[in-house]
């Protein structure tokens, strides 16, 4: 069972705000560990801006050891858009963000956020009025991803 969570309007100075804002979603939730955040950060800090996907979309993530506790997602809507560095997809002001405690997890939750934002995930969140139709946006964009896994 994948945990979902959603923030709306949330304030961003930069990239490093944004992404640690994106990662507590999972915190609060329970699904990662305090160091999660600050792992997620690093990841950028250590291989640049490849988890923005496409235009105005991150995917923030960091390894299951890094404290991932199950396995979670979660969507920012920032109320400002932030650069991070990317030469064409900047600037973001959406963040997917996501944990899971193994490899196997991670592979098939990423391919699952993969399929869906294919199929205008993003979009639909973008249109969503507020956190809780983020929230049922993402979970149900998951559930039919995990339909067609089965």
């Amino acid at each position: 069972m994948t945990a979902v969570g959603a923030r709306d309007g949330v304030a961003a100075e930069g990239w490093r705000d944004a992404t640690t804002a994106a990662a507590e979603v999972l915190v609060e939730m329970g699904a990662a560990g305090e160091g999660y955040p600050a792992a997620c950060v690093r990841v950028v800090e250590a291989n640049g801006p490849y988890i923005v996907l496409t235009k105005g979309l991150a995917l923030v993530h960091a390894r299951p050891e890094d404290g991932a506790i199950g396995v979670g997602v979660a969507v920012t809507r920032l109320a400002a858009p932030v650069e991070f560095g990317h030469p064409d997809n900047d600037p973001v002001d959406l963040l997917l963000a996501f944990c899971t405690p193994d490899a196997d997890a991670h592979v098939s939750t990423l391919s699952a956020l993969a399929r869906a934002l294919s199929a205008g995930l993003a979009g639909r969140l973008r249109a969503a009025a507020g956190r809780d139709a983020m929230a049922a946006e993402l979970e149900r964009a998951l559930e039919k991803e995990a339909r067609t896994d089965a």
